[in-house]
């Protein structure tokens, strides 16, 4: 049971706007009344960014709302927090971040087991034609199983 998944948030508007090179696992440090409110679905990462700050990689822009038995113990719902990897990967991603035209984003926050994971992605950022390109396959391959399941009625 140990390697269970259970998707809580995932970035669809990333995968418009990017293309995804690479994809990394990474832990996140959190409070306990966050990781409860994470439990109940309670978390965004719609408008999240990932920076590397002096050797530590931290996401910005990911809301966790408030846990509603927290009181006090309940922290801001969009501080910087940090992902945990390991070194040899940090430095891996920073010498890659130098190039023109790459990012982090997050792609997915999931539970790995008991354990709360977020999926980054090194990315790279997509033209306008790009994106209408992806539409037009999308809704050509929308088209053909459309007529498909018509065929078959």
């Amino acid at each position: 049971m140990k390697d269970s998944f259970k998707l809580v948030a995932n970035n669809k508007k990333a995968y418009h706007d990017y293309f995804i090179d690479e994809k990394f696992e990474c832990g996140i440090e959190l409070f306990g009344t966050e990781v409860k409110s994470i439990r109940m679905g309670h978390c965004s990462i719609k408008e999240a960014f990932v920076r590397i700050d002096k050797g530590e990689v931290y996401v910005y822009g990911m809301h966790i709302n408030p846990y509603e038995k927290g009181n006090i113990f309940n922290k801001d719902p969009l501080r910087a927090r940090r992902l945990l990897m390991h070194r040899r990967e940090i430095d891996k991603l920073e010498g890659k971040i130098r190039e023109k035209g790459l990012t982090l984003v997050p792609l997915q926050v999931y539970f790995k087991g008991s354990l709360v994971k977020v999926e980054i992605g090194l990315a790279r950022g997509k033209k306008l034609y790009d994106k209408r390109a992806d539409m037009a396959k999308k809704d050509m391959k929308r088209e053909v199983e459309r007529d498909y399941k018509e065929k078959l009625r």
